[in-house]
């Protein structure tokens, strides 16, 4: 019994620390890498595409090697969990980070008359949105984690796309629910994705 109070102390003093750690990455910001800003600003229509073939997770070298570790854990405890865990895990992409993307780039691109979407055909410019590191975190009620999620912007000509003109980067992009009910990694990781779409746009209409 002693033990496990240590190990709970232990854990939850770990816990926090990280949670202040990554809590004080909170001054993220959008960061041009190349290319005019003016020329993707007046455009009213943009096609996007999201990216996540070098995307790395937590501590792990690689999201395969993330997932495959996650599913082989689940499917021990439970057969057949492993493999739906990992549906969901890619599944959210879709119905989760990429709306809430969409949704508050749209909301601010209001003031400029500029909107994205996934289905826009003969757009001259194409924004890719690559997601490079995922921190899941965590909430276990007593602790919690935020996640944070690390992205690079990329808008190409739609019909060149290997014409590159604008390149920017945003990175520690903090998710996580103010009333403290992320409990589950896709609540806290859409709202990575929120965030930055609305970042995104803001940096856009400064136009700088």
């Amino acid at each position: 019994m002693k033990n496990m109070k240590l190990f709970l102390v232990l854990f939850l003093s770990a816990a926090f620390a990280a949670s202040a750690q990554y809590g004080s990455m909170g001054g993220s910001k959008v960061i041009k890498k190349s290319g005019d800003l003016k020329t993707i600003k007046s455009e009213k229509k943009i096609k996007v595409e999201y990216d996540y073939s070098n995307m790395k997770v937590g501590a792990f070298n690689s999201e395969t090697e993330f997932v495959d570790k996650k599913v082989k854990e689940y499917n021990d405890k439970e057969k057949g969990k492993g493999d739906k865990w990992k549906d969901g895990w890619v599944g959210a992409r879709k119905s989760r980070y990429q709306p809430k993307f969409q949704e508050l780039y749209n909301k601010g691109g209001q003031k400029i008359g500029q909107s994205i979407d996934e289905s826009a055909s003969e757009t001259k410019y194409t924004l890719i949105v690559k997601t490079t590191f995922v921190e899941p975190g965590f909430n276990i009620g007593l602790a919690k984690k935020p996640a944070f999620c690390n992205f690079e912007f990329v808008y190409v000509e739609t019909a060149n796309p290997s014409t590159v003109v604008c390149e920017l980067y945003l990175n520690n992009v903090i998710g996580s629910q103010g009333m403290g009910f992320d409990y589950d990694v896709g609540s806290r990781v859409a709202e990575s994705y929120a965030k930055a779409g609305k970042m995104l746009m803001a940096y856009i209409i400064k136009g700088k």
